[in-house]
């Protein structure tokens, strides 16, 4: 069809392959085609299934049902053909179900089958077991309710232990009566609501322990007991919630102190199986609702501490969780990554979920997320003695594998951060100096460790986020990476392609400072590796970069470039402070309530975007005196020459050229090149315009109070 190759298989069960391009899907036709042995010019090369049931369908309701074999021991072979036979048609299998409980079948069967329990008959139990399986496969809920009554299931459960597969039969029966135990901590005297909690057990005992698991063709035939299942605990929980005394009474034993400890186990506390079934409570909740579990927890933290809020107390089961494959750690992770993506929280008109959420995160619950993994990186613990190509490890990384897997399961999370919380996270990892603490872990003996660290560094570095390539570099955090890919030695795993994707992505990207900072720093011990030419890509760079700013310099006159015309660097680094100094709000998004910090900590705040816009503010105001063109077509600069006017003459100097080369588009970069000297490049990085006040050795003597000299214009 097109672009789709569709076909049947059993009754019901339709499977499609959906191609992009009609060109693939003639290539693919024809090799199914040419393994069939079949023409691929010919468009339907299945008997449609649905022909045969319209057909059927079409037929008056009077028809005759299926004949049933009479129920006798030498006819139980016919009968498993028969149950057996029909399930491939929807139809058949709906006549034979409408035959099987007119004639009350069901209940002869079973008797048949305590027959050939009796008399040892083996061949007859496992006709006996394939049909009591067919018949469930009916998947007819006006048969399951005489199959799981109380008079027949034990008898239905019989059946289904003598599969033909096994050498020897299952005893379920005796693990039903014997081993399982109905254990009352409320005693419970409605007699249906004891009969309906039995048979839910025992169906899903049949259902999850006794049916093997279903085949790609099978799984919609237990649908509707699935659905049994489902409504009858759905029965069971409004039986309850209409006892009047049942609820009343749990909750005055939990409250009683005089309730001992074996019957408050009962009820909860550190028990395994309630804990478990306790999160499995938690997960329906999330997934069916985050929000609703968000606005909850906000609603708690007004009332509560932070030690016992809920997302706090699912942290700690995270981190102590006893399994050593901590399978209930990993449960609780996917559920707190839930509840912390953004993508599935709201945005209405009076609030955003975003942000007050993620406020409360972060002020709440990440320094309990953190815990582990800044006490196992402790500062003090490092060992600050070795230096770029050492094979010196560090003693404080956890060679305790459980422990090791709490800490990949923290970095998992962390790094779904990075990607998805921007300035929140981003502000928390430069007040806490996480990644130089999470950069430890590359000495873990455990590979997978160090992976995650080195992951949560390759989702930082791929943000390509100045603020953070700032804080890698003036933190020398490339060297325990470095470290690490030395250390490794030839060894060609995945730790060593890891590394060296990380430096080749900075490479393609061009990260010009990250690349700076590499090369000057750590070319000498990486220019022995030569099996990739990642580093003399990386050296490559480097230099071409050097070569265009040497380049860019010569076009520049000397006058420009002369000590005497050299702006201060430090002037420059407090320009830069500026923009970490900072705390507003980024545009489109919410102001992040600082984190607390000790008082060494830096806070780095995004507020490049308000610099700027303060900067054009300021500009705005220098063109309001526009200068007037001449006949000659060139600009006329006229100046005050009075004291005070003189302070302000490079401000208006700029004014007056910017606005003069702006509507061209020609105006590229002003620099601030001494306190009196303004200069101006054109996109293609040539002077266009210099203001400067001579600074003559005569005029060192002149007094403060004299007016300055009337400002110059060069080109």
């Amino acid at each position: 069809q097109d672009t789709l190759i569709v076909w049947s298989e059993a009754e019901n069960y339709d499977l499609a392959l959906s191609f992009q391009e009609k060109a693939g899907c003639d290539e693919i036709w024809e090799k199914i085609c040419q393994v069939q042995g079949k023409d691929p010019s010919v468009e339907v090369t299945q008997d449609l299934i649905e022909s045969e049931e319209e057909h059927i369908e079409e037929m008056p309701e009077t028809s005759p049902l299926i004949d049933l074999p009479t129920c006798e021991l030498n006819k139980l072979e016919e009968i498993a053909d028969l149950v057996t036979s029909v399930l491939s048609s929807p139809i058949r299998r709906e006549k034979l179900a409408l035959a099987l409980e007119n004639e009350g079948y069901i209940k002869k069967l079973l008797q048949l089958f305590q027959v050939c329990e009796n008399l040892e008959n083996t061949e007859g139990l496992h006709h006996l077991y394939e049909i009591i399986r067919g018949i469930l496969f009916l998947n007819k809920a006006t048969l399951f309710e005489v199959m799981f009554s109380d008079e027949c299931i034990m008898d239905v459960v019989g059946c289904l232990e003598y599969d033909p597969s096994l050498a020897q039969p299952k005893r379920h029966r005796e693990f039903l009566t014997k081993t399982a135990k109905f254990k009352e901590v409320i005693p419970i005297t409605d007699s249906e609501l004891r009969q309906k909690i039995h048979q839910t057990y025992r169906v899903q005992y049949i259902q999850d322990i006794i049916l093997p698991t279903p085949s790609v063709f099978e799984e919609n035939f237990l649908s509707t007991l699935t659905s049994f299942i489902f409504f009858n605990k759905v029965e069971i929980v409004s039986m309850l919630q209409e006892d009047e005394k049942f609820l009343s009474e749990v909750f005055a034993q939990l409250t009683d102190e005089a309730t001992d400890d074996d019957k408050r186990c009962e009820l909860g506390m550190d028990d395994l199986q309630v804990r478990s079934a306790a999160t499995d409570i938690f997960s329906y909740l999330v997934e069916f609702s985050p929000s609703m579990v968000r606005e909850f927890v906000m609603q708690e933290a007004q009332q509560s501490d932070d030690d016992i809020l809920l997302i706090n107390v699912v942290i700690e089961q995270m981190i102590c969780d006893t399994d050593p494959e901590l399978g209930g750690a990993v449960q609780l992770m996917g559920l707190l990554r839930t509840l912390i993506d953004p993508e599935n929280m709201l945005a209405t008109a009076n609030k955003t979920e975003k942000s007050e959420f993620l406020n409360f995160f972060y002020n709440h619950c990440m320094h309990v997320l953190t815990a582990p993994l800044l006490a196992n990186t402790a500062e003090d613990k490092c060992d600050k003695d070795a230096g770029v190509g050492s094979t010196k490890s560090n003693t404080i990384c956890p060679d305790n594998y459980q422990t090791a897997q709490l800490l990949a399961l923290i970095l998992e999370l962390l790094t779904f951060c990075v990607e998805h919380h921007t300035y929140h996270i981003k502000n928390y990892i430069m007040n806490k100096d996480l990644l130089r603490r999470v950069l430890v872990l590359m000495n873990s003996k455990h590979t997978f460790l160090a992976l995650c660290a080195l992951r949560f560094m390759r989702r930082i570095i791929g943000l390509k986020d100045e603020f953070y390539n700032r804080y890698i570099t003036k933190g020398n955090l490339f060297e325990p990476v470095i470290n690490a890919l030395l250390d490794n030695g030839t060894r060609y795993n995945l730790l060593n392609s890891a590394v060296i994707e990380l430096f080749e992505f900075i490479r393609v990207e061009d990260i010009k400072s990250l690349i700076a900072h590499i090369v000057e720093n750590f070319y000498n011990a990486l220019e022995s590796i030569e099996y990739v030419q990642t580093f003399k890509g990386l050296k490559t760079k480097y230099e071409q970069e050097k070569d265009r700013q040497n380049q860019k310099l010569n076009s520049v006159p000397s006058i420009l470039r002369s000590n005497r015309f050299r702006r201060d660097a430090r002037a420059l680094e407090e320009d830069e402070e500026m923009w970490f100094n900072e705390d507003e709000e980024e545009e489109g998004e919410a102001v992040v309530p600082p984190v607390e910090k000790s008082k060494q900590e830096d806070d780095f705040p995004d507020s490049y975007e308000k610099f700027m816009e303060t900067k054009k503010a300021k500009e705005s105001e220098d063109k309001e005196n526009l200068p007037k063109r001449t006949s000659a077509g060139g600009f006329k600069f006229t100046f005050s020459h009075s004291a005070s006017a003189a302070n302000g003459a490079n401000r208006e100097g700029l004014g007056e050229l910017q606005a003069a080369l702006e509507p061209t588009g020609d105006l590229w970069a002003q620099f601030h090149l001494a306190p009196y000297s303004l200069c101006f490049l054109n996109r293609q990085g040539s002077l266009v315009g210099l203001v400067d006040y001579p600074d003559d050795e005569d005029d060192d003597e002149e007094e403060e109070t004299s007016p300055r000299k009337r400002p110059r214009l060069g080109s």
